[in-house]
């Protein structure tokens, strides 16, 4: 066979396990630079080839044993280069020694756990070989066609055609997982409708039945969302789980790199690492050897030059048993491959830093916000000092601390110190110690007039190692902003109460405030002042249970309270075991539009106050502004992050949202910026205002389906019933739930509801970070 372009990998392959040298040359051209795109994402400048030409050897030695990939050989070789890279680490380590594995099962990166097991990903594993490569060059690399076509041996024509059997393949096969685990009986026969929905296959009826369904249900919606942008669900969840981590970088170098090079050099470096195994491998190497020496010889023949064709005969492989015979190069005199190096002890261990910037919630136009930026070293010797550069778009500005405290920061400080520069800030702090991770958090404020879209960016300098990242979110016209942000064992915890209740006296009130039965809804009575500590000073007072996880300390908490009145002011605060009251003065208020009339939200720093006093037992709250009567509402929520000896290392985020839901917007959906992809466990204290108990419809989801909380009447379909954690009895109009579940392929928190209208106030979120 010859290797005339186009062939396809597939063919190409085929080729090399009967022989052929020049066809596996062939594939080393045209996959070298994907090769090389990764490792310098994984290793260093200098290791970059070690890596590529190893990746290759343990290829060839594979198909020349009749394994290996049958037609995806990109998706194979990146399994295979980050596989090298994980065994010689280790290896340098003195950990293990290598073996053997299966490079056409996902590595999964001990960072990204999980992401195998979301449904997308388990779609695209279950789809013929054929249709993974040509969904990972398209869609996921995003090639032209016009790349793509000679990889699988078609027109440009045929490649469009595969790719839309494949996508439709695509989500076939995620309809059926999701089949897989019984959805309710009324979804059952619109899930399977869905495929034919989202490519315009349905008759007007059948579509209207979906579009019906679809506006009621959160979890078909979740999946009619990831159906219709599979495109995005196989960038955010196959990208890395094939690339790992790095896919970012990896994608942005392979956009730049230029699809053929390689040539002679680089096979002679492959040739060099089979020579330099150990002698049973070289044997089961034999016919790989013999193939890779031939394939050097045509391309010297060529001077290296991909434009050049080849000739070529097919190449005997010698059995097993036979070592290999080296075959003279064809010029002046035989060329020989110079012996390896005298080996003189392990390499020195390196320093690798990896750093991601992003946006915390979301940076929304004329709001405070907070950006971060996680730095990680996963080498094997410590950094250098840093320093980190970041660069903030026009409109966004460094909003400097105010004053000296541990709780002034946006978030965790972790050692770093930041000073104005530029149109950013530049940061320093101590070397970073070999598998550590350190987290930076900056404050900053958005402008009116900031362009939609404009993102951050950074760069780290630790000696003569350079990083840089670039944010993939920006400014948004709508969103929730962070308030606080930190990284490490902790946890989010939130209570909260009403300031209003039903009258005493009234027949029905008893019972309603034990949740046992009748008017369960501040819109159903004339509600009124409750006060219930023992202070006569007090007009309006209640309390909430607060425990916290044992060994906890306080990083960092926030006082909200809101009622049905434009007018906002102080509230009184009372610690556990305290006999006075402190007044809290709001740091913040926002005042929103509900049919009623307007209402008001206001928060206050409070971590000073909790960190000192004892914590567990019941805080009060009292004296908010507040207005009697039918459908008002008037309560507080105490929302803390404290450090947890027993949780797995986690990202913490505080989002204010003081978002109206329902009405005219019936659903609302919060991006979760900076927090871990999919499949991550998450917690979620969510404060809202003015829910009613008796309107059916409220429904919370994090991506994968309604959630239900675990207070209250705990029901996935009214999750704002007027209860809060802390509190046995009926909170009227106030709901501070707790609700836990993995975050969905696209991180965000949506709030849907049919017939009620909430203030969603704020949102505290723990994820367990894939570190």
């Amino acid at each position: 066979m010859g290797v005339e372009s186009p062939q396809s990998d597939a063919e190409l392959l085929q080729a090399v396990r009967e022989g052929n040298a020049a066809a596996y040359g062939l594939l080393y051209e045209r996959h070298v630079a994907a090769a090389r795109a990764l490792a310098r994402q994984l290793v260093s400048r200098v290791e970059v080839e070690d890596v590529v030409a190893e990746s290759f050897t343990k290829i060839l030695d594979l198909v020349g044993r009749g394994g290996g990939p049958q037609s995806g050989f990109r998706t194979y070789l990146l399994t295979v280069v980050r596989h090298t890279v994980h065994d010689r680490s280790r290896i340098e380590g003195g950990e293990m020694t290598m073996g053997e594995y299966d490079p056409g099962v996902p590595f999964v990166d001990p960072s990204l756990v999980g992401l195998e097991r979301s449904l997308i990903a388990r779609a695209f594993l279950s789809l013929p070989e054929r249709w993974r490569a040509v969904l990972w060059h398209t869609e996921v690399e995003r090639c032209r066609p016009a790349e793509v076509a000679p990889l699988l041996g078609l027109s440009v024509n045929g490649v469009a055609a595969l790719a839309y059997r494949a996508r439709e393949g695509l989500r076939q096969a995620y309809l059926q997982i999701h089949l897989g685990s019984p959805p309710r009986h009324d979804c059952r026969p619109v899930l399977g409708k869905m495929g034919a929905y989202v490519r315009g296959g349905l008759t007007r009826r059948d579509a209207k039945e979906v579009d019906e369904h679809v506006s009621g249900c959160e979890e078909c919606h979740g999946v009619l969302l990831e159906l219709a942008d599979v495109d995005r669900g196989l960038r955010v969840m196959v990208g890395p789980l094939i690339a790992g981590p790095v896919f970012g970088g990896y994608a942005a170098a392979q956009a730049r790199s230029v699809v053929a090079g390689g040539g002679a050099r680089g096979l002679l470096r492959v040739l060099g690492r089979a020579r330099r195994a150990p002698r049973h491998q070289q044997a089961a190497m034999a016919g790989g050897m013999a193939v890779t020496m031939a394939v050097a010889t045509v391309l010297l023949l060529s001077d290296g030059r991909p434009g050049r064709k080849p000739v070529a005969a097919p190449v005997a492989v010698p059995p097993a048993s036979v070592q290999p015979v080296p075959v003279p190069l064809q010029s002046e005199e035989p060329a020989r491959v110079p012996p390896p190096p005298p080996v003189r002890g392990r390499p020195p261990a390196q320093a690798r830093l990896r750093a991601t910037i992003d946006a915390l919630g979301s940076l929304v136009r004329a709001r405070p916000g907070i950006v971060g930026m996680r730095l990680r070293n996963y080498g094997g010797a410590d950094s250098e000092s840093l320093t980190a550069f970041v660069y903030l778009p026009a409109g966004v500005a460094l909003i400097p601390p105010t004053r000296r405290t541990r709780h002034d920061a946006a978030g965790t400080v972790d050692g770093w110190s930041c000073r104005a520069a530029g149109r950013g800030a530049r940061c320093g702090r101590a070397p970073l110690a070999a598998g550590q991770g350190t987290a930076l958090f900056l404050r900053v404020r958005v402008s009116g007039e900031a362009r939609e879209g404009a993102v951050p960016a950074v760069r780290v300098d630790a000696g003569s190692l350079h990083v840089t990242a670039q944010a993939e979110e920006g400014v948004r016209l709508v969103g929730a902003p962070a308030r606080f942000a930190t990284d490490g064992r902790v946890a989010v915890r939130a209570i909260g109460n009403s300031l209003l209740s039903c009258p005493e006296e009234r027949a029905g009130c008893l019972e309603a405030r034990r949740r046992q039965r009748g008017q369960r809804d501040n819109d159903l009575w004339p509600m009124t002042a409750l006060d219930r500590d023992d202070d006569p000073g007090t007009h309006t007072s209640s309390g909430a249970e607060l425990t916290l996880p044992k060994g906890s300390r306080v990083v960092w908490a926030g006082l909200y309270w809101s009622a049905s009145t434009a007018e906002a002011g102080p509230i009184k605060l009372r610690a556990p075991g305290q006999r006075d009251y402190v007044t809290v003065q709001p740091g913040d208020v926002a005042v929103r539009e509900l049919p009623l009339g307007p209402v008001y939200q206001a928060y206050a720093d409070v971590s000073e106050l909790v960190a000192a006093s004892r914590r567990n037992g019941t805080w009060w709250a009292a004296d908010a502004p507040l207005e009697e009567g039918v459908s008002r509402h008037a309560g507080w929520s105490l929302v803390v992050i404290v450090t947890d000896p027993a949780e797995p290392y986690s990202q913490a985020v505080v989002l204010d949202a003081a978002t109206v839901v329902g009405g005219a917007a019936r659903r609302v959906r919060i991006p979760l910026g900076g927090l871990s992809p999919a499949a991550s466990p998450a917690r979620v204290e969510l404060v809202t205002w003015e829910g009613d108990a008796d309107l059916q419809g409220d429904k919370v989801s994090l991506g994968s389906g309604a959630l239900a909380p675990a207070n209250g009447d705990r029901d996935p379909a009214n999750v704002f019933d007027e209860s809060s954690s802390g509190a046995a009895e009926m909170t009227f109009g106030v709901d501070v739930d707790t609700i836990s579940a993995e975050l969905g392929v696209d991180p965000g928190l949506t709030v849907a509801t049919d017939k009620d209208v909430v203030l969603l106030g704020a949102a505290a979120l723990s994820v367990r970070a894939r570190q």
